[in-house]
């Protein structure tokens, strides 16, 4: 703000400038007046505007910024304050710079001498004789001999001889035909919003100068040079005092206007000198266009959330936001796209705005979920989710080989990914696939644009078949296609397709092609490439309208993986296709391929499974966790039995095969685990192995854990985590295996370390009696709500 007031003063300075040396002794009045209030209307918004295109006119570097260097305490910025108040968080706020202070307070004693001055010319106006002469009043000032106008009333002072009145009555007429009252009261309320500003006064006096020019040049020419010059001249001065009206008499006026009234005509040719405002607001603009505005610094959304407003206290902002539109009546999909869930958007990085809205919507439609007003095509959406843990977490996580092959194994129809180091710097090997993936763009009708980014930047190259034009006659509905998480019917194999529900048959389809692919993959031939440690391929295929495999791809550490994966995937049979709406569709399939190469324990493991795999398209990672989630919270007011509780057990039990990416779980093909709450015979803590009944032992050894979790958890940590005083819960998932020993402990909560400490406590855990299923012991999944609240004296509640 005080940059642009400075600017203010400095443009109307310079069109004073010239307009004194060049313009004021002009007798062109009213080309000046027009100047006058033109220019000072410029002067205000000037500073306000920004041509990109004069920019570019002059050199681009013009200021190098670097960084802002705070020494003490840094004051928190508006920007700060807003994001901190729409999160919830009270900071103090930096006190009103005294200069402002100022300006406020000097504009409202300007506003009162104004009101002062319009009731002291109102009294003047009821308290003395008047007439109408026509459409103007005439008040005749008693004991005076001052002469001036305000819009339409003329005051004439008593004392003014009556042969003088008539030409001072012709003069004070043009300042009522010629509107000059409303010009110097537009000068008025200049000067209170500026009153600081010297020189607004000096362009009030300036027009003021200029329409007693304007009235003696007209009237002179009713009455003549001489009788006018005498009654300029011979009168006793009581001059008004205030400034918005047409004064006659004016002392300091006196000589300019007699000197002005014997100066010759200007000559037409003098006119140019007003192309002189067309360099002069062209110098401005470019100014105003290229400045670099230190007091106003411009930073991107995501970079100016302050320290105190948390992720997480953001994140709750958004849901809340949500929640008012749902009730508000907006659509499902309003919401979505307020999320940037509806964007098809090719983007390797999203922003910090963008991934927390993201977070929070998966956070709404959890709970939709758990409240039953979700429908199918809600989950699905908020299944293409990632779920990450911070911001930073989720920018490290971009850097590993595993983000990079899922963006370019994530293709939609038509078009391939490439991502490399540096866009400008591409290695050998980039650039090998740079050229093939073009070689496949200029060769392969089905390829119609290549992707490739650094992160940084996005570059889209498109085929040039796409200039041909070719009609082609196909129905809408043959051109979609369905996603297999959602189709109506699954694509299936002949031992799948008289299974009774499409839930059942997607389940069937999904371990017929884990088997396939476990019992084709060559895994030895990471042994012969020496690659060493856990490999994951990401595999992405279509299973067309005839049931056939095509548009094969994989990404992987190495060109042998990905040709190999390929192989495997190609030797798939041919399906029953899938159906939609009665119609055959195209359905995309994608998975990733994990495994282990190294010794120890894990190739003990891979005797009974060597391989782990899901579909990236069904987010069955996500949908897991989601379900796991929606169970807990219902555990957290109710128990096993509840019906909603043993249908989610059921669905997480039908895809319990799929094991989180990050802990490495892998699928057996043995001994299957069962959940806690749907097992025969449930393990059994020693504490409750002589209770008789089934149902009875499971309440029993429920309560022993929440027990022991209860003693051994640090009570003192979340309170030394900084936490919110709300609620707060960790979910804790772990197997009971058939030796009755805890394995595979999982955790998911507000802090790492708070995961860390629930994950530390169940490995303490005392060996349980081991469940049975069919008279077979058996793996058991037990899950565990751990609820607490940080309170006052710092002690936590489970």
């Amino acid at each position: 703000m005080l940059y642009n007031i400075i600017q203010i003063v400095a443009f109307q300075a310079l069109f004073l400038l010239v307009y004194d040396l060049f313009l004021r002794k002009e007798t062109f009045f009213n080309y000046n007046r027009a100047y006058l209030l033109i220019t000072s209307m410029l002067s205000l918004v000037l500073p306000f505007i920004k041509f990109p295109d004069l920019k570019a006119m002059t050199t681009k570097d013009v200021v190098i910024q670097l960084p802002e260097v705070f020494i003490g305490t840094k004051m928190p910025t508006q920007n700060d304050i807003q994001i901190a108040e729409q999160a919830g968080i009270i900071i103090e706020q930096p006190s009103t710079p005294l200069w402002q202070i100022i300006v406020f307070v000097g504009g409202i004693i300007a506003l009162t001498i104004f009101l002062y001055k319009m009731i002291k010319l109102y009294w003047m106006k009821h308290q003395n004789p008047k007439h109408w002469r026509g459409n103007v009043l005439i008040v005749k000032l008693l004991k005076s001999s001052a002469a001036f106008s305000f819009f339409n009333t003329i005051f004439l002072g008593e004392r003014i001889p009556e042969d003088e009145q008539p030409t001072i009555y012709e003069h004070e007429l043009v300042h009522i035909k010629e509107w000059h009252s409303l010009d110097l009261l537009y000068f008025e309320v200049l000067r209170i919003v500026l009153w600081f500003n010297p020189l607004v006064y000096m362009y009030q006096n300036r027009i003021k100068e200029l329409y007693e020019y304007i009235a003696d040049a007209k009237a002179i020419k009713q009455n003549g040079k001489s009788s006018y010059y005498q009654t300029l001249l011979n009168q006793v001065f009581d001059v008004n005092t205030v400034s918005f009206t047409n004064t006659f008499f004016k002392t300091s006026l006196i000589k300019k206007r007699i000197a002005m009234l014997q100066k010759s005509r200007s000559k037409q040719l003098n006119l140019l000198k007003y192309a002189l405002l067309i360099p002069l607001l062209l110098g401005m603009l470019i100014y105003t266009s290229t400045e670099v505005r230190a007091q106003e610094k411009v930073e991107k959304t995501e970079e100016t959330i302050s320290q105190e407003t948390t992720e997480e206290q953001l994140i709750k902002k958004y849901y809340d936001e949500m929640v008012a539109m749902e009730k508000n009546g907006a659509t499902f999909m309003e919401i979505a796209k307020y999320a940037g869930m509806n964007k098809a958007n090719d983007k390797y990085i999203v922003s910090k705005e963008e991934f927390l809205k993201s977070k929070a919507y998966i956070r709404y439609m959890s709970d939709k979920s758990g409240k039953g007003t979700s429908t199918d095509n809600d989950l699905e959406t908020a299944e293409k989710m990632k779920l990450r843990f911070t911001y930073s977490e989720y920018r490290s996580w971009l850097k590993t080989r595993e983000a990079k092959s899922l963006w370019e194994a994530r293709i939609k129809d038509g078009e391939r990914k490439l991502f490399v180091d540096d866009m400008l710097n591409k290695t050998e090997e980039e650039q090998k696939r740079y050229d093939a993936l073009l070689n496949q763009l200029e060769t392969d009708e089905s390829v119609e644009k290549v992707i490739i980014t650094d992160g940084k930047s996005l570059l889209t190259v498109y085929s040039t078949q796409k200039d041909e034009v070719h009609e082609i006659n196909i129905s809408a509905e043959t051109s979609v296609e369905v996603p297999f998480s959602i189709i109506e019917e699954v694509p299936t194999t002949k031992d799948c397709k008289d299974l009774i529900t499409n839930e059942e048959r997607r389940r069937c389809m999904s371990q017929f092609i884990a088997k396939h692919v476990n019992a084709n993959f060559n895994i030895d031939l990471a042994d012969s490439l020496g690659i060493k440690g856990r490999q994951r391929i990401f595999v992405a295929f279509k299973i067309d309208k005839k049931g056939l495999i095509k548009d094969v791809n994989a990404r992987a550490a190495h060109p042998e993986l990905e040709i190999e994966a390929v192989r495997v995937i190609k030797t798939l049979p041919q399906f029953t296709p899938g159906r939609q709406k009665g119609e055959t569709v195209v359905v995309p399939y994608s998975l990733p391929i994990v495994f282990q190469i190294g010794g120890g324990e894990e190739d003990s493991k891979m005797s009974n499974y060597r391989i782990s795999m899901d579909s990236i398209e069904n987010r069955e990672l996500t949908k897991v966790t989601e379900l796991r989630a929606l169970r807990d919270r219902i555990l957290q007011s109710s128990n096993a039995t509840n019906p909603d509780v043993v249908n989610l057990n059921n669905q997480i039990d039908s895809i319990r095969k799929v094991q989180l990416q990050k802990q490495g779980f892998y699928e057996k093909t043995e001994t299957e685990e069962l959940a806690f709450s749907t097992v025969d015979v449930a393990p059994t803590h020693t504490d409750c192995k002589r209770i008789e009944t089934n149902k009875e032992r499971k309440k029993c050894t429920s309560k022993a854990v929440a027990m022991f979790v209860n003693r051994n958890f640090d009570m003192d940590l979340a309170g030394s985590l900084g936490l919110s005083d709300e609620k707060q819960r960790i979910f804790v998932r772990f197997i009971v295996d058939n030796q009755g020993l805890i394995k595979n402990s999982d955790a998911r909560g507000p802090h790492p370390k708070l995961e860390e400490e629930a994950k530390r406590v169940i490995q303490l855990l005392p060996q349980f009696i081991p469940g049975e299923q069919d008279g077979q012991k058996i793996d058991v999944a037990f899950s565990l709500p751990i609820q607490f609240q940080i309170v006052n004296d710092d002690k936590i509640k489970h």
